[in-house]
């Protein structure tokens, strides 16, 4: 059944537009729509799009959709502060969470403290310190699957056909293990014998228990969008894969047990495709063990090499950290960490040798996650200061991402349109950044290019327009693979987009 289903799509595209993006009247509409920002807006909001591969969970669900979660929950919270306060009842000064959807001064008071809104710097209140400061108000408001659900329809609705979310499974319990393994045998820099008292205290049952934690997370997500119904929203059609954190803040031992844990996971269960390390790179304990956390990524990479890695690299900039700590870490993610993605990149010209690392990332194709609007609110640096044309020019691959869309207000459509606004971005160069985000998604199989900068695709779905010859090969080609079927339905979305424009999409 799934063979005759991509033969008949891969007949009708091989009838159709080149991999070129060439077509004229999206291209055309695109060109005129960039000289007015709303007309631009509604133009790339209904482009189709790829997918988002730098997005945290909990900070990308918006604060309004957290306050009804954690109504429905009876949360309490503290008016004044706004840190979410768990267990009921509410006594004074607490207040019920959900009079926060009927008292618009609570309202206003929780979404500006859980999000960069309305926001302006003081003195000892930067951008940075209101952004980390938030996920420690709101944590415990909303489940995962509810903050999923609202992540994943925002990305329905604009098109999109793949995300992955970062997120932190078996949390409380991979703490516990790692404390109590270091009670007995204290971490000293050895990891193959850390792993092995790791292994005799029941680390592989925490990845067995991941199992069933993330099955009640797509669950509930799948319920609240109200998936499988006559009224499912538009965020059941996204493809949603996980990343497992690893807070880079912990203990050296709590660090190591994560890092095992996310490798072992993305081994268990499919849906868990690769691991990130996040948390402030400028916390002093990030800064300290930097280069121990690269190795502890080294010795993941020996003992599982098909770990997909992505790591927060060079979120520094000047005067935030001393000019030292900008010279070395996007290179260490890369050569010491087996980075297949770096989240940020920001300092890249502060590096030592940054063409000659620059050239090292386009021959070994490591993409770069750029998340401007985060990059402006946390690290001050934007416009001509910001490397992202710097990244494109030498052949590096980029993706355009969210970072925390809720806390920061913002959608992927604004990212696109930030682009474009900013670097004079072409139809051409949109839409190959819309399909770099699939090729450098860590969803499984092959890819449908067989170059990845001339987008020419592979043998089995390169024909010209003979699609009795090749249909047969290409859908077999698809069925095999997940990522090649993505972005296959790409191709066929932007084909479809540009008809909607030719017949006059308004």
């Amino acid at each position: 059944m799934a063979k005759c289903r991509w033969a008949a799509i891969a007949g009708m595209l091989l009838l159709f537009a080149s991999p070129n993006a060439n077509s004229a009247p999206a291209a055309d509409a695109f060109a005129a729509a960039k000289k007015l920002p709303p007309l631009l807006r509604a133009f790339l909001y209904r482009m189709p799009k790829g997918g988002d591969l730098h997005n945290h969970l909990s900070g990308a669900a918006y604060a309004e959709a957290i306050i009804r979660a954690g109504a429905a929950a009876g949360r309490c919270v503290d008016p004044v502060s706004g840190a979410v306060v768990w267990t009921p009842p509410c006594a004074a000064p607490n207040r019920p969470m959900k009079d926060a959807l009927t008292d618009p001064a609570l309202n206003r008071t929780l979404v500006n403290a859980w999000s960069m809104r309305d926001f302006v710097a003081t003195s000892g209140n930067s951008g940075h310190d209101h952004f980390f400061a938030a996920f420690s108000l709101f944590g415990g408001a909303a489940s995962a699957g509810d903050m999923a659900a609202d992540v994943a329809d925002r990305a329905g609705r604009q098109h999109m056909r793949y995300i992955e979310l970062m997120i932190t499974f078996q949390s409380t319990g991979l703490s516990k293990l790692a404390d109590r393994v270091d009670a007995a045998h204290p971490w000293a820099g050895d990891p193959a014998a850390f792993e092995a008292a790791l292994n005799d205290a029941g680390l592989t049952d925490l990845v067995k228990a991941a199992t069933p934690e993330i099955d009640a997370v797509e669950q509930r997500m799948r319920t609240a969008m109200q998936c499988g119904t006559k009224d499912a929203h538009a965020g059941c059609g996204v493809t949603v894969r996980w990343l497992q954190q690893v807070s880079r803040t912990g203990s050296a031992a709590r660090v190591f047990t994560q890092t095992m844990f996310g490798g072992l996971l993305q081994k268990s269960d499919k849906r868990v495709v690769g691991l990130d390390y996040v948390a402030p790179e400028d916390d002093p304990r990030a800064l300290a063990n930097y280069t121990d956390h690269m190795r502890m990524l080294d010795y993941l990479h020996g003992r599982i090499p098909d770990t997909n890695i992505s790591l927060h690299a060079g979120e520094l900039t000047m005067g935030l950290v001393r000019p030292e700590e900008l010279l070395f870490h996007i290179r260490q993610a890369v050569e010491l960490g087996h980075a297949k993605r770096i989240g940020h990149g920001v300092d890249i010209m502060y590096e030592d040798e940054p063409f000659a690392l620059l050239k090292e990332m386009a021959r070994r194709r490591v993409a770069v996650e750029v998340n401007l609007t985060s990059n402006a609110q946390i690290l001050g640096v934007q416009g001509a200061d910001h490397p992202f044309p710097i990244y494109r020019s030498h052949g590096v691959p980029v993706v355009l991402s969210t970072d925390d869309e809720g806390i920061e207000r913002i959608d992927r459509t604004h990212e696109l349109q930030r682009a474009v606004l900013t670097y004079g971005l072409d139809w051409n160069a949109l839409v190959g950044l819309e399909r770099n985000t699939l090729e450098y998604a860590f969803v499984e199989g092959a890819s449908l290019w067989a170059d990845p900068v001339s987008w020419r695709r592979v043998p089995q779905c390169n024909g010209p327009s003979a699609a009795s010859k090749t249909a047969g090969g290409c859908a077999a080609f698809l069925d095999r693979s997940e990522k090649a079927r993505l972005q296959w339905a790409l191709e066929a979305d932007l084909i479809r987009f540009d008809r909607e424009v030719a017949a006059g999409l308004r």
